[in-house]
């Protein structure tokens, strides 16, 4: 029997465990990357563990997130990350380089690699054949640390691909078909491996598309073969040494297969407030937009950008309209500066600006109240871009500037006219923007500390009696961005994490943080897809500061369930799924005899006010149960856990 790309790279970077669908397997990670939003407390974490030289081939810390220097927190951060990046041999990318998707796909991505980042989008390296993964910051302080990753062996979906796009229908849009028909869950416990003949009319950046936003389907990672396409990208970035051919087996066996017909898709867009609430443009019709933004790690690379020039040029963006751009890379609006496309966009009426994330985690370029804004970004999810009450649509970058110039939503293929792909470029590489390691060492180098960073908070171990009070009940889709919102005024404290847990699940219940503190030992409630999107771990780290022990969930997003239990935090799920409908806030849940029970598949729950027993789901792994009596990952380390499967 054949095998999938993905195991075969599993099996390459296998360490430990059965490499068998559903059993924890631990492998080898060539590669990290982090961003300044995570990486403070990535880089607090990599330094308790009292380490020297990183262990990893490559590790590169990123800064594009917290990028706007309205005070101190943000450039302290940056400071810290450097120094922390000199002290150990990581490579540090300066701020204005680019988005740390983009730029690793441009520099340092490699067919074949493993690559772990302490972002959810990491999985845009399997455009280029990597086995690229997002996890919590301190999954990636440990790989960087030991060299390896812990994570179930993945199910594989094959994305069987035919055809080939037609003009005004782009690699944006097969991603939202995808999520239209598997949903923001239906990737859970999967890789999506991409194959068939409708691959080959697919650039290496429309594959990365396709492969960040499959993050949003809650998927492990998603994963493109290596072919003649890769091997003329890593060409045109100076890096065609790099170029390995990787596909699967002719006779590889998947779980379950997809198939795509590129040739029938049309525009499509993603309506509020999800990534899978999809319709075709068409459909949708021709609402007003009153924003309209283009980039994130989704959609900046070049031939995005270029197209988006493309259909600007000579052509004025409505006056109703403010249209901003952001570029993935320092390198790309180098291109656009010297080949006329950046006077192009200007000319046109749009705001060009930083290269970074920007308005994708709500860092500027808010849109005003009661917006329509349609962006090239893979989340829409309320409150994102800074405004509660816009309207955000997720589109593609042709869909948005077409869109710009009409002033409202519009299908290119009914009113877009011909669109020329636009002409390959070299990309010149330029050093300035990242700082080597080389030369420094850890006895020598300081690590510089702001005052707004805090150290991290660390749970204790889990009592044989766990007591808590229940202080939110929450339904479904609960994102980490409901959690612990993400925006201009909060990014700064990233790093400083008891200042953050003042707005814990503010968007949701104001109240929260401080009947946490009332309570003392709480507990959360909350519905299917607990914890879906980003993977900042701060969605762990904050209700942990709050006296959070137990999250009782119906299911549980990948990233957040580990990052929970990296904290020493419990996520149990519903044995009756029925029995969530009991529970509310003030309820008293008590565990007896839990560090004997956490053993178990199945725990009892009694709730204290009725004496009723109810059924939770104790799914957790030898290594997990270790992490979770100790009190979360730090602590298992610290206490001379090896962490191996």
């Amino acid at each position: 029997m054949g095998k999938t790309l993905t195991y075969k790279i599993l099996e390459s970077h296998l360490i430990s465990g059965e490499l068998t669908p559903g059993r924890e397997i631990e492998i080898r990670v060539d590669q990290t990357l982090t961003q300044d939003s995570t990486g403070t407390m990535v880089y607090l974490q990599l330094e308790a563990m009292d380490i020297g030289r990183v262990t990893t081939e490559l590790s590169v810390a990123y800064i594009d997130h917290n990028t706007l220097q309205t005070g101190f927190e943000n450039a302290d951060d940056h400071a810290f990350i450097e120094s922390v990046a000199k002290r150990h041999g990581i490579l540090f990318s300066k701020p204005g380089n680019g988005i740390c998707h983009q730029l690793h796909l441009e520099n340092y991505g490699v067919p074949g690699k493993t690559l772990l980042g302490s972002d959810s989008h990491t999985p845009t390296g399997g455009g280029l054949g990597m086995l690229a993964i997002g996890a919590g910051g301190l999954d990636v302080a440990v790989a960087m640390a030991k060299g390896g990753y812990s994570l179930t062996a993945p199910n594989v979906l094959k994305a069987e691909l035919t055809g080939r796009l037609r003009p005004w229908v782009s690699a944006k849009d097969v991603i939202l078909f995808i999520l239209q028909k598997l949903s923001v869950k239906g990737g859970v416990g999967r890789v999506i491996e991409y194959a068939g003949d409708g691959v080959l009319s697919l650039s290496v950046t429309d594959r990365a598309t396709i492969t960040n936003m499959g993050a949003e389907l809650g998927a492990t990672t998603s994963v493109f073969p290596s072919d003649e396409n890769t091997r003329e990208y890593l060409k045109s970035q100076g890096r065609e040494g790099d170029y390995v051919p990787l596909s699967a087996d002719a006779d590889a066996v998947y779980d379950e297969t997809l198939r795509v017909d590129l040739s029938a898709l049309v525009p499509m867009a993603a309506k509020p407030h999800s990534p899978d609430n999809v319709d075709t443009v068409s459909n949708i019709g021709e609402i007003k937009a009153d924003q309209v933004a283009i980039g994130s790690c989704t959609n900046s690379s070049y031939t995005d950008l270029m197209k988006a020039a493309a259909i600007l040029k000579g052509r004025r963006v409505h006056p109703d309209v403010s249209l901003v751009i952001s570029p993935g890379s320092s390198s790309i609006l180098r291109i656009l500066a010297r080949n006329g496309a950046l006077a192009d966009l200007i000319d046109a009426g749009a705001r060009v600006i930083e290269n970074a994330c920007g308005p994708c985690i709500g860092m500027g370029q808010s849109p005003r109240s009661g917006a329509v804004s349609l962006r090239t970004f893979n989340r829409n999810f309320k409150g994102r871009s800074g405004t509660a009450g816009a309207s955000v649509y997720l589109v593609s970058p042709e869909t948005a500037a077409l869109s710009a110039v009409t002033g409202v939503l519009t299908d290119g293929m009914k009113k877009g006219g011909a669109l020329e792909p636009p002409a390959p470029a070299a990309f010149p590489k330029n050093g300035h923007f990242t700082v080597s390691p080389e030369g420094c060492d850890t006895e020598n180098t300081p690590v510089v500390m702001g005052p707004n960073i805090k150290p991290f908070p660390r749970n204790t171990q889990l009592p044989d009696v766990l007591e808590a009070v229940v202080t939110l009940r929450a339904g479904d889709n609960i994102t980490t961005d409901d959690i612990m919102p993400s925006d201009s005024r909060l990014l700064p404290y990233r790093s400083n994490v008891p200042r953050l847990s003042n707005y814990c699940f503010e968007n949701i219940d104001a109240g929260f943080a401080e009947r946490c503190r009332e309570s003392g030992v709480s507990a959360i409630v909350g519905g299917d897809n607990y914890g879906q999107g980003s993977s900042r771990e701060h969605a762990a780290l904050a209700p942990l500061h709050l006296g959070v022990r137990l999250v009782l969930a119906k299911s549980f997003a990948r990233i957040h369930r580990a990052n929970l239990i990296n904290s020493g935090i419990l996520p149990l799920t519903f044995g009756d799924p029925a029995d969530w409908d009991k529970l509310s806030a003030g309820t008293t849940l008590i565990i007896e005899d839990a560090r004997k029970q956490l053993s178990a598949r199945v725990l009892n729950i009694r709730i204290k006010e009725s004496g009723e027993i109810i059924k939770a789901r104790a799914d957790f792994s030898a290594l997990e149960i270790s992490m979770l009596l100790l009190g979360g990952k730090i602590n298992m380390i610290k206490s001379g856990g090896s962490g191996r499967v």
